[in-house]
């Protein structure tokens, strides 16, 4: 009988797109890949380290997948894996850690799934970590992650990514674009670029430090191939966010008005302590420009809260920046303490009560930027692409400008593009909406 593998993935899309190829390693080896909720012969893990949530969870993974076969070979990967290998390894049930450059290798270090005393470690210097493994995630039937960076070169006090994934690095433009052809291919009607530092792509190409090709490259000639009917940009930072990609997007044949550009403060003393390359200044006129170009544009803002050494008054900063900015939702990080950050160092900890108590305000804060984002796109005519899953008689989908939208279930909606009109807002903060023209559907 064919040996049986699932998979399990903790934090971004990126660690979604590589899990996606590596599990596509494993059909090559005759496994068969079946659901992490399901009695499989192997369990991968792929580990996230962003924030201590991420860190705490993978105990609780690793217990599930025993309760489901006691008997289960269990291998983790990914960031953590990179930074704290001996302490995952030491994890009850746990047989293989492997590092940075070692987890697209993972089938190599497989033999027969015997159970191991101690957890086995293979993992590199972060040093080694210089070379580019393209991958991308068929997440859906709808929507697929496309991987197009890796690592960073950027040090920001509070992150570990350089530590856990090297220097920046990118896939060949001529790969991308095999890619996103291959996805194209598959009836996926959308790809989301994803990678560590995207606007930084080029760099290291082929090897080189120096830039290849560009961020404004990429896109425009991911534009041009045929067959995908929408591009969307994951996150981008704000000081690689060009004014020619923004009027590019504006006018371009596929990507959609939809930004994700963190700030993480909206005060000036706490973007320094943090080593971010903009000021609050800089971030707004990013902002500006977007809707100077595209005014019903979707922005979303990564901010976090508690960092070292910020008194209310810097967290009012951010807040007050925020409520004023036009934006349309925010994503909100409770600083924690990260081993080897020069954050970790500092003196002036927040309180934990008192980080929860703003993070508690800002995510309040993002409900009522939404709600009032998708208020203005009511009675505007957008094109929805629907998504798989009934969920309560419903189905869900996106308006390229990231509006959520339901309508009556109907399986033959799925994978589907509809012009429609938004005509308002349920209890559940959905948006309804009605069909321009009626779909030639069993409705």
């Amino acid at each position: 009988m064919r040996k049986k593998v699932a998979f399990y993935t903790l934090g971004c899309k990126l660690n979604f797109s590589e899990t996606s190829t590596i599990a596509r390693s494993f059909k090559a080896e005759d496994f068969e890949r079946v659901a992490f909720t399901e009695r499989a012969d192997m369990y991968v893990i792929n580990t996230c380290s962003v924030t201590d949530n991420a860190d705490k969870r993978f105990k609780t993974i690793v217990k599930q997948a025993l309760q489901r076969n006691p008997n289960a070979f269990i291998a983790a990967i990914g960031c953590y894996a990179q930074l704290k290998p001996e302490e995952l390894a030491a994890v009850h049930g746990v047989d293989l850690v492997l590092g940075a450059t070692e987890k697209f290798k993972l089938t190599d270090y497989i033999n027969d799934l015997s159970k191991n005393d101690f957890g086995e470690v293979h993992s590199c210097e972060i040093s080694e970590a210089d070379f580019y493994v393209g991958s991308y995630a068929l997440g859906d039937r709808t929507r697929a992650f496309l991987k197009v960076q890796d690592g960073c070169d950027y040090k920001c006090t509070y992150c570990t990514i350089p530590l856990a994934r090297g220097v920046s690095r990118s896939d060949s433009l001529q790969n991308v674009l095999a890619n996103a052809a291959e996805i194209a291919g598959r009836d996926i009607k959308e790809i989301v670029l994803t990678g560590v530092n995207i606007g930084d792509y080029g760099k290291g190409e082929f090897g080189n430090k120096k830039h290849q090709h560009t961020f404004q490259d990429l896109v425009e000639a991911l534009d041009r191939v045929e067959g995908i009917s929408r591009l969307r940009i994951s996150s981008i930072e704000p000081n690689l966010l060009r004014n020619e990609t923004i009027d590019f997007v504006a006018a371009s044949r596929a990507f959609v008005p939809h930004f994700h550009i963190p700030l993480q403060s909206g005060s000036n003393a706490i973007l320094k302590k943090m080593r971010r390359r903009y000021l609050r200044e800089r971030y707004a006129e990013r902002v500006q420009k977007i809707r100077s170009v595209m005014p019903h544009a979707c922005i979303g803002v990564d901010v976090i809260v508690g960092f070292p050494g910020e008194t209310d008054a810097h967290f009012l900063e951010t807040y007050h920046f925020l409520n004023e900015l036009p934006v349309s939702y925010l994503h909100v990080f409770t600083y924690s303490e990260r081993d080897h950050t020069v954050a970790a160092e500092m003196e002036g900890a927040v309180p934990k009560h008192i980080r929860r108590k703003r993070s508690k305000m800002l995510r309040g804060l993002s409900v009522k930027k939404r709600r009032a984002f998708y208020e203005s796109q009511l009675g505007s005519r957008h094109t929805v692409l629907f998504e798989d899953g009934n969920k309560a008689g419903y189905i869900h989908g996106f308006t390229g400008n990231y509006v959520k939208v339901k309508a009556p279930w109907n399986p033959q909606l799925v994978n589907t593009l509809h012009e429609v009109e938004l005509t308002g807002i349920d209890e559940d903060g959905l948006v309804r909406m009605k069909f321009i023209e009626k779909p030639a559907l069993a409705l």
